[in-house]
């Protein structure tokens, strides 16, 4: 089994008045385990008691109840705290430093030597595509640039445990793929990653495991799988069939099930479609605007060369459409399979 990062048991934190008096259970008896190299994520409403969890475990907030460790340490443990990068739902950087002094800056706050603090500095620019603003002032930022800003500062002092708070806000679509890309490469190299988001489509994409809060309790606890798949249900995907072959195929599925199955064509999903359209604008021109092209994630966090190659590998090419023959052969299959015996 793998090694307990965060474990919270019968966790609680209730808010008094100024007369010590109960006045709000923010958070209930909750308890989940997070393990390393885990994408975890953490959903509910406003109000459900996410971020005052998040606070607890980051050693902002300490608990009224119940036990709670962060990297086998108690939260509030020095120790611990150097080995979390956090990305706070409103990040703030000073407006007057330019990107490269302001990842500079969070890199002498974790003791870094200067060598290593500037080439962390230029890798993390290139992996964010802001090397060539890198001596632009922050303040000048849009929130999208700046949000990259805050993800690379949390990502300076290379964390174990690195906490997300809507990492993708304010990104453009292409912004949101990397910071996915780059979710997905941490937990490969054993990093644990702990999110937070209102946005459901990224946690699907990237979380192996997910809680939800409501009113501080916990309401649902699992893997993506577990809690969304539909087991009472099937679907059939099958290349393209001539209008005979489909419509023998679809009287076999009725008098098996005796009501009509529901057919549709499948698609790719919005961010895909889009992606790629910017892509082929992208090799077109030689100029950007704005962000540039990311360079993939930063050497230091990458780790080895074989996951290097990894992350760089491009995606399976569609597969080639069938021939007049092989159309025709898959045909013969599938009216095979759907008449009855003679």
């Amino acid at each position: 089994m793998s090694e307990p990062i965060i474990e919270a048991i019968g966790l609680q934190k209730v808010f008094r008045d100024f007369w010590r008096r109960p006045k709000v259970k923010a958070v209930n008896d909750v308890s989940f385990t997070v393990n390393r190299g885990e994408v975890f994520g953490l959903l509910g409403p406003n109000g459900s008691g996410k971020s005052t969890t998040l606070k607890m475990i980051l050693g902002l907030l300490y608990p009224t109840s119940g036990q709670l460790r962060v990297l086998g340490r108690s939260p509030r443990d020095v120790k611990t705290k150097a080995r979390i990068g956090y990305l706070p739902e409103e990040s703030y950087s000073y407006p007057y430093l330019t990107s490269q002094e302001t990842l500079s800056f969070y890199g002498m706050l974790f003791d870094l030597p200067a060598g290593e603090r500037q080439q962390r500095t230029e890798q993390l620019l290139d992996m964010i595509g802001l090397r060539h603003a890198r001596r632009r002032q922050v303040g000048e930022f849009s929130k999208g640039m700046a949000r990259r800003i805050g993800l690379a500062q949390a990502l300076i002092n290379d964390p174990d445990l690195v906490i997300l708070d809507e990492p993708t806000s304010g990104l453009d679509p292409i912004g949101c793929r990397q910071v996915k890309d780059l979710i997905k490469a941490l937990a490969a190299r054993g990093k644990t990653v702990l999110l937070s988001s209102h946005l459901l489509s990224d946690v699907e994409d990237v979380c192996d495991r997910v809680i939800i809060l409501y009113n501080g309790k916990v309401q649902a606890l699992g893997t993506i799988n577990e809690l969304l798949e539909q087991k009472t249900q099937y679907r059939l995907t099958m290349p393209e069939v001539s209008a005979e072959g489909l419509q023998r195929i679809l009287a076999a599925v009725r008098a098996e099930l005796g009501n009509e199955p529901a057919v549709d064509h499948p698609r790719r999903d919005l961010e895909q479609f889009f992606l790629e359209i910017v892509e082929k604008a992208r090799q077109a021109t030689t100029e950007a605007s704005g962000v540039g092209p990311a360079s993939g994630v930063a050497r230091y966090l990458a780790g080895d060369e074989v996951l290097q190659q990894l992350l760089k590998t491009p995606e399976s090419p569609a597969p080639a459409p069938l021939s007049a023959a092989q159309q025709q052969a898959a045909d013969e299959k599938l009216r095979k399979l759907v008449e009855p015996p003679k």
